[in-house]
């Protein structure tokens, strides 16, 4: 009479074999799961947060792209609150004419993208923030 632990065992310690695939159910290894599982579908409900992640990423690119030059050349002390001449005026138009929209809508079809999502939303977001800060900080600079 065979002991089926001694079995277990045996199997379980000896080499696998190349000639059966590892199978890709919930059991499998986590890295032969990656590689034979599809991708799910999003649901509704995913794609519905991933609508209103984009336009709160557009919101925030009319924001930064109307405000922040708007921020740059405010002046406090100044006699019409608004500086003087700048160094980096260009550059600072630059930033909102080009660069805000551009960074905004791949920001949007990051979004959209199959393996983006909420991970390309974050980055636009915050790439649309440091924009701002720039353009801010070149309107600092500029006096």
């Amino acid at each position: 009479m065979e002991n089926p632990a001694a079995a277990t065992d045996a199997t379980a310690t000896s080499a696998p074999t190349t000639a059966a695939a590892p199978a890709a159910g919930p059991d499998a290894a986590p890295h032969d799961r990656h590689r034979t599982r599809r991708r799910r579908r999003r649901t509704a409900g995913e794609w519905a947060g991933l609508a209103v992640l984009a336009v709160v990423v557009l919101a925030t690119g009319a924001f930064v792209r109307v405000v922040g030059p708007l921020l740059a050349i405010a002046c406090a002390s100044c006699q019409d609150g608004v500086r003087g001449p700048m160094r980096f005026g260009d550059a600072l138009l630059d930033f909102a004419e080009y660069g805000v929209p551009l960074v905004a809508l791949a920001t949007v079809a990051g979004i959209f993208l199959p393996r983006g999502g909420a991970r390309a939303g974050g980055i636009g977001l915050g790439v649309l923030i440091v924009l701002l800060v720039a353009m801010v900080v070149l309107g600092q600079v500029a006096v």
